[in-house]
């Protein structure tokens, strides 16, 4: 195993680029394959592209505002202490490995975006800790908790269709997440991957002449706040400890009216809530927290730049009718054994040009609910092969990493030669739970 990942690591730092290079060569794909693949022009391809390119702007804000605000929150003094202790109980680097890997699936499969924020924040503390840890793979397993988030509490294809009115309660009706994120198979995968993806990273662990450690001194995020000369009125309110814990207070109050209200939904919104209130809470006084929001803004670049190129991606596969012809050529090659297994690799495939579970869901919702409905198969289990379809290829995928990467300071192809492992492991457990289940 260290041969393979060594081999593995040295040939994502040769050829795997900068995120943004390879979303770039992604969109030049995806145009050729729509020209050869479906009935569109040029012309039509370059208007796909245009019209879906701002199609997740809202998105691209909330992942912003995760990535900042989780920053902030990881910068406050009392929840550095918190990491700091939890950290702690790591002793050694193979316990560094499986802990971060652990707390990570558990954080995901309460909530993806939480999961992916606090995975890496831990690794970043347990790497002050731990110094001859390998830094590349304690990132890559803090990531790699990633890949049950579609299977667990957050997951945004079960969730929509247990509610009400949802796009496609025609055809499926609404369904209990007992048939989805309970269901005996989906709990099988959940619990597998629990137990075998920290021994596979703790496995993946480098020799010692291998390993890339980093100084603790650099992973410290010092904050520059600006003391001013004489106190105004201005600065007193700046400096207003009283204002913080007010404006905290309104958050608190309504984060407990939504969960008396809505039980334990923990929506990205709410997360991000969460991370700017205790943010601000944390902080004790404005001007201190507006110095965290400033220092973590510069973080989140590669984001503002790269999704709405995803987005116009999504255009072209969803418009050209490229994403549906990936699906039929699946759903053609499918019989009522072997259905779901089809539909989770057709959705891992989707999911690499349109990295969104409420998209991809979107565009192939009516292809497999329809063949799903002509082979007598369950739906419910027809949209969790989705789903987690969806989740599996995240590993290889640089959409997802990126906060997490922006956190840790690293790049893609530091951590992805590990992740490549993930995905196999992964893609065999799914496979095993969806055929056999």
């Amino acid at each position: 195993m260290k041969t393979l990942t060594r081999f593995s690591n040295a040939l994502m730092e040769r050829f795997l680029p900068d995120p943004y290079i390879f979303v770039a060569l992604l969109t030049l794909v995806v145009f050729l394959l729509g020209l050869g693949l479906t009935d569109s022009g040029p012309l039509d391809m370059v208007v796909h592209w245009g019209d879906g390119f701002w199609g997740l702007l809202a998105f691209t804000m909330q992942m912003v505002i995760v990535l900042v605000a989780g920053h902030v929150l990881a910068n406050s003094p009392v929840f550095k202490k918190l990491l700091s202790s939890l950290a702690g109980m790591a002793k050694s680097p193979g316990s560094a490995i499986i802990l971060v890997t652990v707390v990570s699936i558990i954080a995901s499969w309460i909530n993806w975006g939480f999961g992916l924020v606090i995975g890496a924040l831990f690794a970043k503390e347990i790497a002050k800790k731990v110094t001859n840890v390998d830094y590349r793979l304690l990132v890559a397993s803090a990531y790699a908790g990633f890949v049950v988030w579609h299977g667990g509490l957050g997951g945004s294809i079960p969730l929509s269709i247990a509610t009400a009115d949802h796009p496609f309660e025609s055809i499926m009706g609404i369904v209990p997440t007992s048939q989805t994120i309970f269901a005996g198979y989906n709990l099988f995968i959940i619990a597998v991957l629990f137990i075998t993806i920290p021994l596979l990273n703790r496995w993946m662990m480098p020799k010692p002449e291998d390993t890339v450690t980093v100084d603790p001194a650099k992973l410290e995020d010092p904050i520059e706040v600006e003391v001013p000369e004489k106190k105004t009125p201005a600065s007193r309110m700046e400096d207003s400890v009283i204002l913080s814990m007010l404006i905290g207070a309104l958050g608190v109050v309504y984060l407990v009216n939504h969960f008396v209200r809505n039980g334990f939904d923990l929506n990205l919104n709410i997360v991000n809530l969460i991370f700017l209130i205790l943010g601000i809470i944390f902080h004790g006084t404005p001007r201190r927290f507006l110095a965290a929001v400033a220092n973590a803004v510069k973080t989140a670049g590669g984001i503002v730049i790269q999704f709405p190129f995803y987005a116009g991606i999504m255009g072209m596969m969803t418009a050209s009718g490229l994403a549906a012809v990936i699906s039929d050529a699946f759903v053609s090659i499918s019989n009522e054994h072997t259905f779901h297994l089809f539909a989770f690799y057709a959705a891992g495939i989707v999911n690499f040009f349109v990295p969104s579970g409420g998209g991809q869901w979107a565009v192939q919702a009516p292809i497999m609910l329809d063949a799903a409905q002509s082979m007598g198969v369950d739906y419910a289990k027809t949209a969790m092969s989705i789903a987690w379809g969806d989740a599996w290829t995240n590993m290889i995928q640089p959409f997802w990493a990126l906060p997490a990467l922006a956190i840790a300071g690293l790049k893609a192809k530091d951590i992805m030669g590990y992740c490549v492992f993930v995905l196999l492991l992964s893609g065999i457990v799914i496979s095993i739970g969806l055929y056999f289940f």
